[in-house]
């Protein structure tokens, strides 16, 4: 979310941003609808202040015996009693709707991060480790994965397409790989485990910056419910209630108080596309103790994603799934610092990368080519020899306080009096599935086996290798 006090002290620089972004100018549509808020507040506190005002004048004069006075602002206080109403309606109206106008843009990028529309304008910043020399034709993970355990064709029968069934050794390894990144990031780097819930209200994914404008990405269990649905709803409730001697009303009357204490109706929830939601909201509507800062969170969570408008994108093997798992990192911190926060989070993605002997390369990601929430971002991209291309497997983002604004999330800096909002930090450390990939194809053997890196054999039992299943 962006703070509307700095787009009205430098609309040129926020339009700026924007078109950095791929998004028009927006300032003087913004600032309008802000000063037309901002004007009806005015009239509407200016109301408040003088129907008080008049509220206690009438004592006054009616203790005077100034009957004419009194009665002449009792109709005046009549009169502002009907007209605030309205005030406060519009007012409330326009706020809203000027908050989801700030909801729907993306977050503004930082001087560094290069102009690019896409991809292909990313720069490279640094590579790690070199890719194997094989002495047979290296094979992509979907053709060696289903002898040793990777089945589509399950998964499809069960859930569709983009889902997929692990068994035996390939399920064990993939569960290593897991439990080994995240040891690794609590134990070594220092991040809190987590277990956090996978279904969010709305307020967790507009927090983190899912709703409004990214809702078709998202899987939902909608049980949201119109107007007469919900009328319904506390109608079989109250005759239940009736029924059970709990309210004896008459069949006209209806008392507000019980309406409301009558049970309310399911609401909607999403399941999580990253653990990301669930961790930084954490801090959602709080002022975090300075001391405690930075605040440092991991978990493994399946994720899930309804990969919309990636139609035709990675649709074999087991890059692009609906449902997968990932070790999340989350950060939240004081500004000053998140740059320094953003490199260590880089460096213990890297770590899991390094430790499996898997070459990558960092990038550092272009401004249309980033994430929503996002000022800044590091992709990590793998080797995969069966493709011959690197392939994203983490990314590694500072977002500033523009998730924090939306979660009013906030600490008290030291020797001040005011709040100020925190910082939030995300990446992948990893996700669990495409390190599988990178295994797969990195380790293949010509005999159809992969060998075990040497790091996961102690979460493997001692199994060195995976073997074909005849």
């Amino acid at each position: 979310m962006h703070d509307i006090r700095l787009i009205r002290e430098n609309p040129a620089a926020f339009d700026a941003g924007l078109a950095r972004r791929a998004v028009e100018p927006l300032s003087a549509p913004i600032l309008a609808l802000d000063e037309q808020r901002r004007a009806v507040a005015t009239r509407m506190q200016e109301g408040q202040s003088r129907r008080n005002d008049a509220s206690k004048a009438i004592g006054k004069a009616m203790g005077q015996g100034d009957t004419a006075t009194a009665e002449a602002l009792k109709a005046e206080v009549a009169q502002l009693k009907e007209t605030l109403p309205a005030l406060e309606a519009e007012e409330k109206e326009l706020t809203a709707r000027l908050q989801d106008e700030l909801a729907r843009l993306p977050n503004l990028p930082v001087d560094e991060v290069p102009d690019g529309e896409d991809e292909t304008q990313n720069v490279e910043v640094g590579r790690w480790g070199t890719p194997r020399e094989f002495t047979f034709t290296p094979k992509e993970h979907a053709d060696i994965g289903p002898a040793l355990g990777l089945d589509f064709e399950i998964g499809a029968l069960l859930s569709g397409a983009r889902f997929t069934f692990l068994k035996g050794q390939m399920a064990r390894l993939h569960r290593a790989l897991a439990q080994f990144m995240l040891d690794t990031q609590t134990g070594a780097h220092g991040y809190m485990e987590c277990n956090v819930p996978l279904l969010v209200k709305d307020d967790a994914v507009f927090g983190t910056g899912q709703l409004p404008k990214f809702e078709e990405d998202l899987f939902g269990t909608d049980l949201s419910l119109d107007y007469r649905e919900y009328l319904g709803f506390k109608q079989d409730a109250l005759d239940e209630a009736k029924k059970d001697g709990r309210f004896h009303l008459e069949a006209d009357v209806l008392d507000d108080q019980v309406w409301n204490a009558l049970p309310s109706p399911p609401t909607r929830r999403w399941l999580i596309p990253t653990a990301e939601v669930s961790l930084t909201n954490a801090v959602r509507e709080q002022i975090v103790d300075a001391e405690a800062l930075p605040l440092r969170m991991t978990a493994l969570t399946p994720c899930f994603r309804s990969e919309a408008g990636s139609a035709g994108k990675d649709t074999r093997g087991f890059i692009r799934q609906h449902q997968f798992e990932k070790v999340e990192l989350v950060a939240v911190c004081k500004p000053e610092e998140s740059e320094a926060e953003h490199e260590r989070m880089v460096r213990a993605a890297e770590a899991i990368l390094e430790a499996l002997e898997l070459p990558y390369r960092k990038v550092l990601l272009c401004a249309g080519d980033m994430g929503f929430t996002a000022r800044k971002t590091f992709d990590l991209e793998v080797w995969l020899p069966g493709q011959q291309a690197y392939r994203e497997i983490s990314s590694i983002s500072n977002c500033g306080d523009f998730q924090a604004r939306r979660m009013n999330a906030r600490y008290k800096p030291e020797g001040s009096k005011k709040t100020e909002f925190l910082h939030t930090l995300n990446g992948s450390g990893l996700a669990v599935g495409r390190t599988l990939v990178a295994v797969l194809e990195n380790y293949q053997q010509e005999d159809g086996s992969v060998a075990v890196p040497d790091v996961l054999r102690p979460w493997m039992g001692g199994i060195e290798r995976l073997a074909p299943q005849g």
